[in-house]
């Protein structure tokens, strides 16, 4: 198939659709293998990033999407009803980190770690199409377990989970209470200037 019939159908695809599209459903509806569609997709980044245009391909993961360039984000206020546009409150923002950085957790968990029902802020992430189930945990009950989707990865400008800005680890001890299950050690670097620093201090005042 012709390059840029090939580049034509796959962006008729992206505009009608209006979601992420994945890599493979691609490789379907052209008959193409895998390295071709990634390469046609590359060059039409390029291209759109090389032009003024107010549209995007984007990259989520596996898949692809149009979307709107965010330099032209405040222009397109007026054309939406703003009263209708979902906010996240404080506690949705934090329920949604923790589940974020903790893939496949249980709403129990979430729980223990705010200390406070997360029930009704799990329910508003979930109809928001931030989150979404990830099956059950293999625990008494067999709770649900939750994590975030390709459209949190949309509006975090993020292309994988794993571009996430690293934090401390925590985890839940015996007593399902919150500790901290791994501390990055300072650089060997620092503390030895650090020292250097002190051992001057002390060299200072034995000469007074």
């Amino acid at each position: 198939m012709d390059r840029e019939k090939a580049k034509g159908i796959i962006e008729a695809i992206l505009f009608s659709t209006g979601r992420i599209v994945k890599t493979k459903e691609l490789m379907s509806i052209l008959e193409l293998g895998e390295d071709e569609i990634i390469s046609l997709l590359s060059e039409m980044i390029q291209e759109y990033q090389a032009e003024s245009r107010g549209i995007e391909i984007i990259r989520v993961n596996d898949g692809y999407q149009l979307s709107s360039k965010k330099e032209y984000y405040e222009y397109l206020y007026p054309a939406f009803d703003k009263r209708t546009a979902p906010t996240l409150s404080q506690a949705s923002l934090e329920v949604l980190a923790i589940i974020a950085y903790n893939p496949r957790i249980t709403k129990a968990d979430i729980d223990s770690i705010r200390g406070v029902d997360s029930s009704g802020t799990v329910y508003r992430l979930l109809e928001y199409n931030l989150i979404e189930q990830s099956g059950k945990a293999d625990l008494p009950g067999r709770p649900m377990t939750y994590k975030t989707n390709d459209e949190f990865l949309k509006i975090f400008g993020l292309h994988n989970i794993k571009e996430l800005p690293t934090l401390p680890r925590y985890k839940l001890d015996s007593n399902r209470q919150v500790v901290i299950d791994e501390i990055e050690p300072e650089p060997k670097k620092e503390i030895e200037e650090e020292n250097k620093e002190q051992i001057k201090s002390e060299e200072s005042e034995g000469e007074i």
